[in-house]
């Protein structure tokens, strides 16, 4: 069998390793930094959550049916190519979405702007004080947004302030997350509006001064308080429709945006279950599926490379290739490049040719499976939250550290600092889970999380960030093993991968979708730490609550007899059989002699 060129092993092995870790670094070229473009269009952090929702919802849905479908009429190489080729297309759509802010004279790489800061963190507020233009300008304290007197009733009742018996009114502003500030001191924006921000609780920006601020987000929908509002619009039409133009480039944005990324995640999502069940399918012909399972290592490897390496070409290459839209394009583009190297990997990736009779409600009995095992139940819960706890790391983490003006090559060191560490704790992962079992290591996974959200909550500087990363090995590795472990010791006889893919795609894809929805309303509304600290609590005590329950739930078996039935059944060979009812005694005897200690 080796002799025939469709099964050789070595080689399928060598090309899968390869095609992992091309992917791994495609995944990085967009991902990590998705939601820091966004926020560069100008979309401020509900919308970017609403985005983000829509993406793993698509993910958690849309994947195992393409799966399913590939499989089921043998059409998985067709679907690979069509996903690299249509996912490379795709997210240059990304490039052509128009930002917020289109003023030329605010561009990084013209040089005129030398020293920039960007907006302090989500939720702080700026004090800013509202002045007619017509009075001396020595009676305007310093933070003062000074408007022409013909103007400001309409632009002061549409940005939500009060005019006072003085005709000047002091409220607290929320600086939108999404805006970018300029050091050029006096400048007057469009409108003529000068704005002078005066923001408490941040510190080390470059320069004293006042700053120029560009295109805030502003609310999507009418019903808002501030400019979706009908009083507001019709303000804003008094104002000779200046905000009602913003608040329609702000709808463009929004709707290319989601359009944009729908079409994205319905081309790219299939990618990677189909092409591991097909090179699955290809080990279990050859009973070398235990070879299957190091391949990971691969894409966290590409991982760690791409993310590196993208944030270090961003800088030097974006004043280059783009001389307006936001920064981050380079990101769009070497997703395009490197789809393009994937897919000619793939014209060589395993692909099985004999189709193997398999059921197809396995999917179904899976579910099943999670829905009447309290054990398998109480871990789906468990999966659930954790995704949506990481999705509010994921979609904000480097929002914080931006306004803590660090590069972009810092936070991809960021990432793979944590990925690195996943793979450098892996060779401990049996003595890790022998020493506190698959219960203790779930809960370390989730204190260990709940603890990084915390730290997030009180960070300082840029580099603060670097410590908590390292703690990813086990609230991200460390978990994910404890719950394969557990599904493989749960999982009746076929069930063991839907049951993954349930756990992996559905519960925990879903838990992230949520997640994502409400985090974004939860900065706007309140903070980003707010966010971190809230999740930390919840994590905190559904692990209480975890621990708890576990001594109540009924009593696993440390054997799964039925696969070993199954396994001594499809046997043929006289010596074989023996083999297996030794093994078998061999394990009722350590069975039996762990119930007696």
């Amino acid at each position: 069998m080796s002799a025939n060129p469709q099964w050789d092993v070595s080689r399928a092995l060598r090309v899968a390793k390869l095609f992992h870790l091309v992917c791994g670094v495609r995944d990085a070229c967009v991902t990590p930094f998705l939601t820091l473009y966004l926020r560069q269009l100008g979309l401020a952090a509900p919308w970017v959550g609403i985005l983000m929702g829509t993406k793993h919802l698509i993910a958690a849905s849309w994947a195992p049916f393409c799966a399913f479908l590939a499989r089921s009429h043998q059409k998985r190489r067709v679907l690979m190519t069509a996903s690299l080729l249509g996912s490379a297309g795709a997210s240059l759509f990304m490039v052509l979405v128009p930002p917020l802010d289109r003023d030329p004279g605010d561009r990084r790489c013209n040089g005129s702007h030398s020293l920039t800061a960007e907006g302090p963190p989500p939720g702080v507020e700026l004090t800013v004080t509202v002045t007619l233009a017509s009075e001396p300008a020595s009676n305007s304290p310093a933070g003062a947004l000074s408007l022409p007197g013909e103007r400001s009733s309409g632009v002061a009742g549409t940005l939500g302030f009060r005019e006072g018996p003085g005709e000047s009114a002091q409220e607290p502003f929320s600086y939108p997350p999404g805006s970018s500030v300029g050091s050029t001191q006096g400048t007057r924006n469009r409108s003529g509006v000068l704005l002078h921000p005066d923001t408490p609780g941040v510190t080390g920006s470059p320069r004293e001064g006042a700053f120029r601020v560009v295109s805030p987000p502003l609310p999507l929908f009418a019903g808002g308080k501030v400019l979706a509002s009908p009083a507001n619009q019709s303000a804003a039409k008094g104002d000779g429709g200046a905000l009602g133009l913003s608040l329609e480039g702000l709808q463009w944005t929004f709707i290319l945006s989601l359009g944009s990324m729908v079409l994205w995640e319905l081309l790219t999502s299939p990618l990677e279950q189909v092409a591991d069940d097909s090179l699955y399918e290809y080990l279990d012909f050859v009973d070398a599926t235990d070879r299957h399972r190091s391949l990971w290592v691969w894409r966290l490897l590409g991982t760690s490379v791409g993310v590196c390496g993208i944030a270090a070409l961003v800088g030097p290459l974006d004043c280059f290739l783009a001389t307006s839209g936001p920064r981050g394009v380079v990101h769009f583009y070497g997703y395009s490049l490197v789809s393009a190297l994937a897919l000619l990997v793939s014209i060589a990736f395993p692909v099985p040719i004999c189709r193997r009779q398999e059921p197809s409600y396995r999917m179904v009995k899976a579910l099943s499976l999670v829905v009447g095992d309290p054990h398998l139940t109480i871990l789906a819960l468990t999966i659930f939250l954790t995704g949506g706890a990481t999705s509010a790391v994921q979609n904000f983490l480097f929002w914080q550290m931006k306004d803590h003006r660090s590069s972009e090559l810092i936070m991809g060191f960021s990432v793979a600092l944590g990925l690195l560490g996943e793979i450098m704790l892996h060779p401990f992962k049996a003595l890790l889970l022998r020493k506190l079992s698959r219960v203790g290591t779930v809960g370390l996974g989730l204190g260990c999380l709940a603890g990084q959200l915390l730290y997030y909550s009180f960070l300082w500087s840029w580099w603060s960030v670097l410590p908590a990363q390292i703690l990813s090995a086990l609230s991200h590795g460390a978990l994910w093993w404890a719950v394969s472990t557990s599904i493989e010791h749960l999982a009746t006889p076929g069930t063991e991968r839907p049951l993954s893919a349930v756990f992996r795609a559905h519960v925990c894809g879903s838990g992230a979708s949520l997640g994502s929805f409400v985090g974004g309303f939860v900065v706007m509304h309140f903070s980003l730490p707010v966010l971190y600290q809230a999740c930390c609590v919840l994590l905190l005590l559904w692990l209480a609550l975890f621990l708890s329950i576990q001594p109540r739930l009924p009593q696993e078996r440390n054997i799964n007899y039925s696969k070993l039935l199954t396994v001594e059944a499809s046997d043929t060979s006289d010596s074989e059989q023996g083999t297996e009812r030794d093994w078998l005694v061999k394990a009722i005897r350590e069975e039996h002699s762990d119930w007696r200690g």
